[in-house]
């Protein structure tokens, strides 16, 4: 086989010492960024690099190694998104492949240029990155070099193979022994005889795994046959009896019962939070590996000059790598990562993933209590506070989703407002008057009602005081279901808590948010007011101010800040000499909501003897200036929620789009400011189960997330901008178009009457048997080929156990697949052993499902009043309609 000479880079000697003139010599072979591929691979053959055909995406052989580069599309708009690159092992692979990434990786990333991650896969275990480039699934092939010569050839029908499909979110195929042993109760399998690709689904795989399934199953048949393959799908054996005839024609009939599936090994959250941070360096001859610190880590640990190693509790190990580290130190990074897997007694398959300053990816990132990346240190940090000083759009908020989502605002808080406050478990009704006014030791319910593009959308805030008991939150959670029946599931819930209501909540009040400790008019509490309160005002406009009730004391002061003393008989709006204009005169706005009486404006450090003495005298309290809040430079980060097996298990989908939300998943959207749990249409059962998973990702989340984050729950279809922006594109109209598993799989007409025939077809062949097992022999795939590339064919079949006759059956010339079946010969059997008879009566060997096909040619055309041809290439109900009538059915 001869190869592009531009195309392949040849290592010298073994991959470990890489000849680096040659990779040099060879970099017109390497890939152009600015094309429209975001995707290049190429296999390791004969110690060359050899580009793999596009078709042959996904397809790796067990005895390779392959080097895959993803260079995002958006680095051309932003030139700091790094580059990543894979190094893959085959599970069959060479010994010497295992520790070959480090020279080879780190001579592909200089020749390449620009930021780069470096990642070492395992067949079976690859990274959540990895797996994302690989929408259709990742299909595992038997063989090495010879059969990997070829990649994957389209238009080849001569195959037998059987594929075990499994995964979630990220399915991949491996191809295993061709027999009934192979299959479980809860797996889905392929079995792929070249025209036709038969899914088997295992009796407890779940709904979503059989689409998964099929999606794939449709992908390869796509690639692989040039879309001309038939797909078949067996989901009940007992009412698929004409497909079992050919899975069991190929595999023998199946002794015994199914087997459960091996469960697979996956780490849940509370492991992956396990998270140690080490600085490695070298030491004369010893590699010193030494522990800094344990989660949550903060970024200044990291120190440019020095190499780090970060153990993610052994499920994923990242080596940094500080701009000024040596080059000795760089080079050494993957043999580090290696022997430290070893050292830990780490499995050999742990995923290592090695990067420069600067180059983090996001999963790296957000392992760190908070990230500024460098082209944010010295910008203006208070960006996107400017942004709310100017109106908003509403128009700009809808036609601009990213927008929405960046400000948190689904529109500018213009729409209609209910509130209900929860008493004695349900709802009670609180006076518009009195709507900005929320008690501490209640749980209320906020409905607002907005239009988008045309479209009634709703939002229903849950929010719970931070002194509400467990009842109160457990009856506020009851009562949104109630309303959430009642507006038939279009409400999109957001968990609010006490203290970190989002921007669009404090914006609904316009910031007159008030919130008592108990004692506003409508709380069921009734107690009396006290006769001294604090209020802390926070905030500058209308789109960030709350104002919180504060225990009356000096301490609870704070000099950045305004706080209103109310006594008995005058009130006091004291400003902080840290203060700016803005929340002086917000605070104003507040002051009429809660205080009747005179009002007097103290200056901090002109306060009168009064003040002090209604706080109970002069104590300490915060002075310095605040210091300006923390922009985190994190990336949204999508994840498939699943529990079926035990604790919760989040799976990461790279690069995530509109297509990785299915109607059977439950996903997790980290925004980081919010977390949003998107519900499929057929996953409603999980409904109750989502948010505590969002409670629980944030509480073992590695960088020591706060547990009063908000939590928004979204169904299918409703998707607020604030959600639908944290997507590149979005249809919305991708759910009403899309087909479901069932209709894919019904397919149209024409689809099931082609596998009748072929069934009819095969029921006249006596199908030999193996002597001593009673397994039937291996059907030639000449039977399931169309007469378009052959007039006529035979299939010799061996003799049957206890006889010595064969058979020979020809196939009439036709379109591809539509051959009619064939009766026992010319004679047939008599019209009256066939006609109106029940199964159990029938001849030994007819088929009850196909009876009119054992009809000699003149009984036939006498009773149907048409030839077999005829009546086969008519539509299968109509054949069905027939049969019943005519006493065959």
């Amino acid at each position: 086989m001869e190869h592009n000479k531009d195309a392949v880079w040849r290592a010298n000697g073994c991959l470990q010492s890489v000849c680096i003139a040659c990779l040099m010599d060879t970099r017109r072979g390497l890939p152009d960024i600015e094309s429209h591929r975001d995707l290049h691979i190429w296999i390791i053959e004969n110690l060359q690099m050899v580009p793999v055909p596009e078709p042959a995406y996904g397809n790796f052989f067990e005895k390779h190694c392959y080097v895959v580069l993803h260079v995002p599309q958006s680095l051309k708009a932003t030139p700091g998104v790094p580059k990543d690159l894979h190094y893959w092992v085959g599970k069959m692979a060479a010994p010497g492949a295992q520790g070959a990434p480090g020279s080879f990786l780190q001579h592909l990333k200089e020749a390449l240029g620009g930021a780069t991650v470096q990642h070492r896969e395992v067949q079976g275990h690859e990274s959540a990155c990895f797996r994302s480039y690989f929408r259709s699934g990742i299909i595992y092939r038997k063989g090495g070099l010879a059969s990997a010569l070829k990649h994957v050839e389209t238009n080849v029908y001569n195959i037998q193979r059987l594929l075990r499909i499994r995964g979630g979110k990220h399915v991949s195929a491996t191809e295993v022994e061709l027999s009934w042993h192979s299959f479980n109760n809860s797996d889905v399998f392929l079995l792929d005889l070249g025209r036709m690709m038969i899914q088997w689904n295992g009796p407890k795989a779940s709904a979503a795994r059989k689409a998964r399934g099929l999606f794939l199953t449709h992908s390869l048949r796509d690639r692989e046959r040039g879309g001309r393959a038939q797909v078949s799908v067996v989901d009940d054996e007992a009412e698929a009896t004409d497909l079992m005839e050919i899975m069991e024609a190929v595999l023998g009939r199946r002794l015994g019962s199914l087997h459960a599936a091996m469960p697979s090994k996956r780490m849940n959250q509370l492991q992956k939070a396990n998270v140690h941070l080490y600085q490695v360096c070298q030491k004369s001859k010893d590699l010193v590996v030494q522990e800094l610190s344990t989660c949550p880590l903060t970024q200044d640990l990291l120190q440019e000059e020095n190499c780090y190693i970060l153990d993610q509790g052994g499920f994923k190990i990242y080596v940094w790598q500080g701009r000024r580290a040596s080059l000795q130190e760089r080079g050494a990074a993957f043999r580090r990562a290696l022997n430290f897997i070893q050292a830990k007694g780490y499995p050999s398959y742990t995923s290592v993933e090695v990067m420069d300053d600067g180059a983090e990816s996001a999963g790296f990132k957000q392992l760190f209590r908070s990230w500024s990346g460098q082209q944010r240190k010295n910008k203006n940090l208070s960006g996107m506070g400017k942004l709310f000083q100017v109106k908003l759009d509403v128009g700009k908020l809808h036609s601009q989703p990213e927008l929405a989502a960046q400000l948190r605002m689904v529109d500018d808080a213009s729409g209609s407002v209910q509130i209900w406050c929860i008493q004695d478990s349900h709802r009670q009704p609180v006076d518009p008057k009195r709507h900005g006014q929320l008690c501490a030791d209640s749980c209320y319910l906020v409905l607002y009602t907005y239009r988008r593009m045309g479209f009634v959308q709703h939002v229903l805030y849950l929010w719970q005081g931070l002194q509400a008991t467990a009842h109160e939150i457990s009856a506020l959670r009851g009562n949104a279901e109630e309303l959430d029946l009642w507006y038939r599931g279009a409400l999109v819930q957001e968990h609010v808590t006490m203290g970190s209501e989002p921007p669009h909540f404090l914006a609904i009040f316009q910031g007159q948010l008030v919130i008592f400790q108990g004692h506003p008019r409508h709380s069921r509490k009734g107690q009396p007011a006290p006769a001294v309160s604090l209020f802390h005002i926070q905030g500058t406009d209308s789109y960030n101010t709350r104002t919180m009730e504060v225990p009356a004391r000096a301490s609870a002061l704070n000099s950045s800040d305004v706080f209103l003393l109310v006594t008995a008989n005058l009130c006091y709006l004291w400003f902080g000499k840290g203060c700016s204009g803005d929340q002086r005169e917000m605070a104003r706005t507040v002051v009429t909501i809660i205080c009747r009486e005179d009002m007097e404006i103290v200056l901090e450090g002109q306060e009168p003897p009064n003040f002090w003495e209604a706080l109970g005298g002069r104590a300490p309290y915060r002075s310095n200036k605040r210091p300006p809040e923390d922009v985190c430079d994190f990336q949204p980060r999508l994840f498939e929620c699943s529990c079926q097996a035990g604790p919760l298990v989040l799976t990461e989908v790279v690069f995530f789009s509109q297509e990785d939300l299915d109607k059977y998943d439950v996903m997790l959207l980290d925004a980081w400011q919010e977390i949003f749990l998107w519900l499929g249409a057929a996953a409603s059962e999980w409904k109750q189960e989502a948010v505590a998973w969002g409670q629980e990702y944030l509480k073992t989340h590695p960088a020591g997330r706060s547990l009063a984050t908000p939590i928004v729950l979204v169904k299918q279809g409703h998707e607020p901008p604030t959600f639908i922006g944290w997507f590149c594109t979005w249809d919305p109209y991708k759910w009403s178009n899309t087909q479901s598993y069932e209709e894919v799989v019904a397919g149209d007409p024409g689809a099931v009457s082609t596998i009748s025939e072929i069934t009819a077809e095969i029921v006249n062949f006596r199908l030999s048997r193996w002597p001593g097992n009673d397994r039937a022999g291996p059907l030639a795939l000449r039977a399931l080929k169309s007469s378009e590339d052959i007039s006529e064919s035979e299939l010799e079949l061996g003799p049957r156990a206890g006889t010595g006759s064969r058979s020979t059956v020809s196939s009439a010339s036709s379109s591809s697949y539509q051959s009619s079946p064939q009766s026992l010969g010319s004679g047939g059997l008599p019209r009256e052993q066939l006609r109106h008879q029940a199964a159990e009566d029938l001849p030994e060997g007819v088929d009850p499902a196909h009876k009119e096909a054992y009809l000699s040619d003149s009984d036939f055309q006498d009773i149907f009043g048409k030839s077999k041809e005829e009546f086969y290439s008519m539509a299968k109900w109509r054949q069905q309609q027939e049969k019943q009538q005519l006493g065959f059915f």
